[in-house]
Order: C-alpha cells, then structure tokens, then sequence
C-alpha cells in the first residue's frame, strides 16, 4: 500500500478520473460557462485498448514529477477494462510509478465516456472527446474541463497534428494558456 499512495499523490493519465471526485472544487483551472461537452460519436473499444502515451495536458497535483506518461487499456473477461498508467519520476530515466485501475463504460451508445475507479468507492470521468479515425491520437476531459490530455499512440507527435488538437481543443471551450507538454 505504501509505494501505491506514494504513486497517487505524484502520477499520470487516468489517475485524473479519482482526483476529479476528489478535488473537484480545489482545481487551478477556471470552470467556464460552456455548452455541454460532446464526446465523440463512438469508439470502438477493441481498438482503442493498447498502450497510448501522454503527449500534452492541463498541469494537476497528481501527475507532480512525471516524465514520460503512458497508459495502457487492456479488456477483461468480465467486459471491463483494466487500466495502468505509469511515469518516471523526476526525470525521464527516474523510478518508474504505477497505478491500476478499472474503467467501465459508462455511455454504451457511444462507448466514448467512461468511468474509472482507482480506489474504491471512488470513480471518475474518463470522457473521449476528440479521436483520430485511424486511431493514432485521441483527446481526454471530464465534463467540468478541469482536466486534459492528448494521446498518442507514438512517444511524439508532429508541429502539424498537436496544434491541428489544440485548434479542436479550443472549440470545446478550453483554455490553451494551461495546456504543457508533458516532460520526456
């Protein structure tokens, strides 16, 4: 239990999902009045799984210290998905931190919004709302746009794609003054 909180309190992408339960009222970044957030109009799950790593994101408590985030989406038997995002921490060649979570789908219309719980009895909003039909990029919020991130399936991403993301991002309504890169 010790190096599990220890990664809690200092890790990456979907960890997001407990913290907006959590902190939802203690985030830095302003809540604006926006028009409901749309989520894309499906996902097929079976391609989505596999590992997607961190390439941008709104800066949170949580992810403190992280170098080189990735997530990886794995189907259970039982039809849910098994998370595990990991880090380096401090640097791009530090410890590595892992936490393991359980995604459910929460939307089966679209498959696009889900719910993730990393401790029990506490679940969060892992919502897509922005994919790349080949399935090379996508990007995560909640419905609050407190939180942020944008996936790629490759450690990098080119000039010409991110700021193609950051353009649709600002459709939604987020500010683009939060969004970093994330350390590599």
């Amino acid at each position: 239990m010790k190096s599990y909180n220890k990664y809690f309190l200092g890790n990456h992408t979907s960890w997001v999902l407990i913290v907006i339960l959590l902190a939802n009222g203690c985030s830095s970044i302003p809540n604006k009045s926006f028009p409901e957030l749309k989520v894309v109009p499906y996902v097929d799950i079976e391609r989505y799984l596999g590992k997607w790593y961190e390439i941008a994101l709104y800066p949170n408590w949580f992810e403190k210290g992280c170098f080189r985030s990735t997530a990886f989406y794995e189907k259970l038997e039982n039809g849910q998905i098994k998370v595990t995002n990991q880090c380096h921490m401090n640097a791009p060649d530090g410890k590595i931190n892992k936490a393991i979570g359980i995604a459910s789908i929460a939307d089966n219309k679209t498959n696009a919004k889900l719910k993730v719980q990393f401790f029990w009895p506490f679940k969060g909003d892992y919502w897509i709302i922005g994919l790349d039909e080949d399935y090379q990029y996508a990007i995560v919020s909640e419905p609050d746009r407190q939180y942020l991130w944008i996936l790629s399936r490759s450690p990098t991403m080119d000039t010409q794609t991110l700021e193609s993301l950051k353009a649709k991002i600002r459709e939604k309504g987020f500010d683009l003054n939060y969004l970093i890169n994330t350390p590599n």
